[in-house]
């Protein structure tokens, strides 16, 4: 613990022109992602591929980076939330909007409006922006605790990993994950009391910010013990306390907003795990067990022992001597937002996308301590990017 609690040494000013070269390979980065796009792209055309929400072929390639769930962000940008729930013939509830959340399709709706465009150049457009941001951030959030080699292969593989592709989709991620490392960089930086608006913010753009607010809690709770080797001052102790209140009220809050406007009960949930029945068939939501009874229903009794094995390797890397150098904010959150995935989310294909939020971990100075090592990941990433791209984009579910 006093290793993680160690406050690192300020690494001084950035060197000369290193930000053009982060965003200089991010937009690499976009550009790939959207070459891959647009091959997958021509290719559904040609073979006349069904695509998107409903069982429709192929439009437009703007069509193409605005399907699935930016779909229905874009419906949300248009129409607002559903009154009325829709259900099916046993009275379950069924897939809705509900399950997304308004800050991005209210930017969706401003841009457009403002620059006369259609909602999904403008959900593409804030994507990609944000991403631009988000890469920064992630690079500037290690740098400051990490090495500068660090710092540059996490933004790399961060820019180039099998899911980058939808930086460039009219996806709400690249916005939550601006915002989240803006929080993870701050409480590094222990200006603590601008955590709270950009919290409120991520709590109403994408799910995940408990986490974030559960290990701000920790931050708060080790700052506190060690306050004789680390003087913990008032104002600090004001700024980070309200950061985790208000974090931590931002991401309760919607369920209890579906309810009140629905006039229903428990919506979201009930909203979330409407996906689920494909999967696993209908059943109540029971926090914690999600990824055993996805595993079990698949692989039976083997199923939960990879399930413990799946726990255990995150549990490891996470008290790993390598990552704990990254410091007790980013390893606090990993090991939060870990806890939340495993306690609320069913492990199927879109869980490969909710990890990216651990996307710090990528400072492990074990992935970038030699030049092979580096060249064979990012290799590695560039080759599952189109793989990604066909599976979980082109034919599959995201």
């Amino acid at each position: 613990m006093a290793e993680m609690a160690e406050r690192k040494a300020d690494p001084g000013p950035l060197e000369p022109g290193i930000l053009r070269r982060v965003l200089g390979m991010w937009a690499l980065g976009r550009i790939f992602s959207l070459a891959l796009l647009g091959c997958w792209y021509v290719v559904s055309r040609g073979a006349r591929w069904n695509f998107g929400p409903y069982p429709m072929p192929v439009t437009s390639y703007m069509d193409f980076l605005a399907g699935w769930d930016a779909d229905r962000y874009g419906a949300i940008a248009e129409y607002g939330y559903p009154q009325a729930i829709p259900v099916d013939a046993s009275g379950d509830v069924m897939p809705n909007n509900w399950a997304f959340l308004p800050v991005f399709p209210m930017l969706e709706r401003a841009l457009a409006a403002a620059a006369g465009m259609p909602w999904q150049i403008a959900g593409v457009v804030i994507s990609i922006a944000a991403s631009a941001g988000a890469t920064v951030m992630l690079f500037l959030l290690v740098r400051r605790v990490a090495s500068g080699r660090q710092a540059w292969w996490a933004a790399v593989l961060f820019t180039f990993g099998p899911l980058s592709f939808v930086f460039s989709l009219a996806y709400a991620e690249s916005l939550f994950l601006l915002l989240l490392f803006s929080a993870l960089l701050l409480a590094v930086l222990r200006r603590y009391a601008w955590i709270t608006p950009i919290g409120v913010v991520a709590g109403f753009t994408r799910p995940g910010v408990v986490a974030l607010a559960l290990g701000l809690a920790v931050v708060f709770a080790v700052r506190w013990m060690r306050r004789r080797h680390d003087p913990f001052r008032i104002r600090e102790m004001a700024g980070l306390g309200a950061a985790v209140v208000t974090t931590a009220i931002a991401g309760f809050a919607w369920p209890f907003i579906a309810d009140a406007v629905t006039g229903l009960g428990n919506v979201y949930v009930r909203t979330e795990t409407a996906w689920w029945i494909p999967f696993v068939g209908d059943g109540a939501f029971v926090p914690l067990t999600p990824w055993f009874r996805f595993a079990i229903t698949y692989a039976g009794p083997i199923g939960a022992i990879l399930v413990v094995l799946v726990i255990a390797a995150f549990a490891w890397w996470v008290s790993s001597r390598p990552v704990r150098r990254l410091g007790i904010e980013v390893v606090a959150f990993a090991a939060a937002y870990g806890i939340y995935l495993f306690a609320v989310f069913l492990p199927q294909q879109s869980i490969l996308r909710l990890v990216m939020p651990l996307s710090p971990l990528l400072g492990d100075e074990r992935l970038s301590a030699t030049p092979r090592r580096r060249r064979w990941l990012l290799a590695t990433c560039l080759a599952l990017q189109a793989v990604a791209v066909f599976l979980l984009w082109t034919i599959g579910y995201p």
